[in-house]
């Protein structure tokens, strides 16, 4: 006679979303991207987010403090990891003992000259930022985003930070190791997987764009923006900003292909170049309050004159539909 054998006593099978090898496997892709959609989107409630003006630029422009002192450039952009020692600018010592080669000479002064937009970037932001705290309104106007790493982007965070503002990072994940700039929001700090979740967001919220000098990645965030506001795929009027004339016009000459028929002569109306602070706020401060602000001010400044923006979070779709639906975990 055979012995019957009882089946061994199972674990209590993993929850689907809490299958790591579920949630991280190309079965799962949509629903992290929606993740990547949907998350954000809470926080920028709860937070009292309407709308953003974006900073663009190199994360390899550091303050003008370090640019004069110890400035050592990194090895890739967003990265921890320094470049090579034979890429790095002259040190003060190497410059005034004479040892600083003139490649390494070169780099210091332009890492110097570069360091000046990092300076004009939190200027810009900071007066972006103390504006648009005294907007009346229930939400966050206009609020300084970035892509949420170093140089230009922390730049952007900290002006809006020392205007004592919310500001917004949108960081990416990279191969190498990286991390967000101190001066970020931590409840407005974003960590994307995929760079077009990331490109959705600054698109999305975005009332206006400011381009500072930088590099691959400056250039594809302002192309993809002036190619949406070029074939009218933004349902809003953006303003694009394109901050310092001499180093974008040596680097692309936008002028040309109107001249070659690749776009129209009005295309080039949908950018403004500038070379200050005082001069790219003006054209901001105009165009938000022209395109964004004037129609609303006439409909609810008598009702939202008093009222300021409530310290507590936003509801969440839940709380506010309430009864309607029923609770979840």
């Amino acid at each position: 006679m055979t012995d019957r054998r009882t089946p061994e006593d199972l674990e209590q099978a993993l929850l689907a979303y809490e299958n790591p090898d579920f949630i991280n496997s190309p079965d799962g892709r949509m629903l992290r991207i929606m993740a990547e959609y949907q998350e954000p989107m809470a926080r920028f409630r709860r937070e009292r987010i309407q709308d953003t003006v974006v900073f663009f630029g190199s994360a390899r422009f550091q303050a003008l403090d370090v640019a004069h002192s110890a400035l050592k450039l990194l090895e890739n952009t967003g990265s921890e990891q320094l470049a090579p020692e034979a890429e790095q600018p002259a040190s003060p010592e190497e410059i005034e003992s004479g040892e600083a080669s003139a490649h390494k000479l070169h780099l210091a002064e332009a890492a110097v000259e570069m360091a000046h937009y990092y300076e004009d970037a939190r200027r810009l932001a900071g007066m972006v930022a103390s504006w648009a705290k005294d907007l009346p309104g229930r939400r966050h106007r206009f609020v300084v985003t970035s892509g949420g790493g170093p140089g230009i982007m922390e730049a952007a965070n900290r002006g809006a930070y020392e205007a004592g503002c919310k500001t917004i990072g949108l960081n990416i994940r990279l191969p190498f190791e990286q991390r967000p700039n101190p001066y970020i929001t931590p409840a407005l700090s974003f960590d994307f997987h995929y760079f077009f979740m990331r490109k959705y967001w600054f698109a999305y919220l975005a009332k206006a764009l400011v381009v500072f000098p930088g590099g691959f990645g400056t250039l594809d965030e302002m192309f993809e923006l002036l190619t949406l506001a070029q074939t009218k795929k933004l349902a809003k009027k953006i303003t694009i900003v394109i901050y310092g004339s001499s180093y974008w016009r040596n680097v692309i000459n936008l002028e040309l292909l109107a001249k070659k028929g690749a776009i129209a002569v009005a295309d080039l109306e949908l950018f403004r170049f500038v070379d200050t602070p005082e001069e790219a706020f003006a054209i901001l401060k105009n165009s938000l309050t022209e395109n964004h602000l004037d129609s609303e001010y006439d409909r609810e400044l008598h009702r939202l004159e008093t009222e300021t923006i409530p310290t507590e979070p936003a509801p969440s779709a839940q709380e506010i539909l309430g009864p309607d639906i029923s609770r979840t975990r």
